[in-house]
């Protein structure tokens, strides 16, 4: 199911003692995360931290981007009735689900961005720093949506009171002691785009002693292959094909728009197994797609210098070359524009595999020009035959071993360490999955 079949039934008004997963509202996909770990004492540069509990934002749904929305003076965490709505301006505590410790911030310089403050999960350390967890509700859209703090549709900012700094997700990565999610802080710049938030799942909490049972039954990450007979899977594909435009999400954190797909830039997870990082990940044999896309550049600009020559009425190439040439242009550079330009016009949420059509064409394309480079070189020069021959092995060998080295993300049956992911990333924009036991 989309974010539809997740939110439906949700309460709207944000309340004391409502649980929600708050989610970054601009650019990357992540939501407010904390763990029982804490931040080392000293990082690498020598610089010490709080050593209070890690917050992070985190690009999986998971147990722990819960969080309870608290009224500072209140000890109760149960929605009461009449609800208890949170309005703009208001003065909230945010205290993490599974571990019932408060979203918190200190004059303490944030880990990977210096310049920043640290925000955590207080822990009481009897060290002389006491709490500073109080946060005002800033709703910037509220005059389209109210003063009420409203799911979904409410954009937020969280004002850290202390410091008068807004919550902000900072873009960058941490290290294997954060295990690799990515940085949280706060920021003296209020309105900028990574200081906005929204709730995205949101329930009341009824009973206190049920809330951890609660918040475990919301976790839906599948740890158990579905088993569907012949039939079933025939059926649900048929049904999914039919009204997949129906579950559109918008913002999926693996969809990707059509100028990054000639260079691969982002893959989509589809599976992880639950008991190592063996995954299987959409992601395309890097040589072959690049000079695919090379390919496509090569031959415009072929074409281009070959009419311009015979505008001149400078032949280069036979007859039969030249319609050859022509007609590979007419049947698979016209098939990847067709299959590709489209997709600019489309206002829907677009992943990788949208690209697979005009990707045939475009290696396709590829082989073909290989065959008229190498015919130009049997017409005119033969030790450009060999050494063109030997150009064509090495790419091809480079072809099978990065194919060897990527195949384990295309099977997911060979067990892998975070360290394995960790070099397959040969891209920044690449989002592979770690495991979430070697996350908490």
């Amino acid at each position: 199911g989309g974010l539809a079949s997740i939110t439906r039934g949700q309460p709207l008004e944000v309340a004391h003692g409502s649980q929600v997963t708050l989610r970054h509202s601009h650019g990357r996909t992540c939501w407010l995360h904390s763990h029982t770990h804490v931040y080392p004492i000293r990082y690498p540069d020598k610089r010490g931290s709080s050593h209070q509990q890690q917050v992070t934002c985190y690009s999986f749904k998971d147990v722990n981007n819960w969080w309870i929305v608290k009224r500072p003076r209140r000890n109760d965490l149960v929605v009461s009735q009449p609800v208890d709505a949170i309005r703009h301006g208001d003065l909230i505590q945010l205290v993490h689900g599974m571990t019932s410790r408060a979203l918190n911030s200190h004059d303490v310089a944030a880990p990977m961005s210096p310049q920043n403050q640290e925000v955590s999960c207080y822990i009481d350390y009897n060290v002389s720093m006491p709490a500073q967890n109080l946060w005002r509700v800033d709703i910037i859209n509220r005059d389209q949506v109210g003063d009420i703090w409203h799911t979904i549709e409410s954009l937020v900012r969280l004002v850290h009171v202390n410091s008068s700094q807004a919550l902000k997700f900072s873009g960058r990565q941490l290290s294997d002691w954060g295990f690799n999610q990515h940085e949280v802080v706060t920021d003296r710049i209020l309105h900028q785009d990574d200081t906005v938030w929204n709730v995205e799942e949101h329930r009341y909490t009824k009973n206190q002693k049920d809330r951890e049972r609660e918040l475990v039954n919301a976790e839906m990450i599948p740890l158990r292959a579905t088993t569907l007979s012949f039939w079933e899977k025939f059926l649900e594909l048929q049904y999914k094909m039919l009204f997949a435009n129906q579950e559109n999400v918008q913002n999926h954190m693996y969809s990707s728009e059509p100028l990054e797909w000639p260079f691969m830039s982002r893959g989509i997870a589809y599976w992880v197994s639950p008991h190592s990082n063996a995954q299987v990940h959409l992601l395309g044999n890097l040589v072959v797609w690049l000079s695919g896309t090379a390919s496509l550049v090569l031959y415009s600009m072929l074409l281009t210098f070959y009419l311009l020559r015979r505008r001149r009425q400078c032949y280069d190439l036979t007859p039969e070359t030249w319609q050859s040439f022509v007609t590979v242009g007419e049947v698979l550079l016209m098939g990847f524009l067709f299959h590709y330009l489209p997709y600019f016009f489309v206002e829907r949420t677009l992943f990788l595999h949208h690209y697979l059509p005009a990707f045939t064409f475009k290696v396709l394309l590829a082989a073909a020009l290989v065959e008229h480079i190498h015919r130009l070189e049997t017409l005119r020069w033969r030790l450009g035959v060999v050494v063109f021959k030997l150009a064509t092995g090495v790419w091809l060998l480079t072809v099978l071993i990065v194919f060897r080295r990527f195949s384990v993300l295309s099977y997911g049956t060979t067990p892998l360490s975070a360290s394995d992911i960790m070099r397959l990333r040969w891209r920044d924009s690449w989002d592979f999955i770690l495991h979430r036991q070697n996350m908490h």
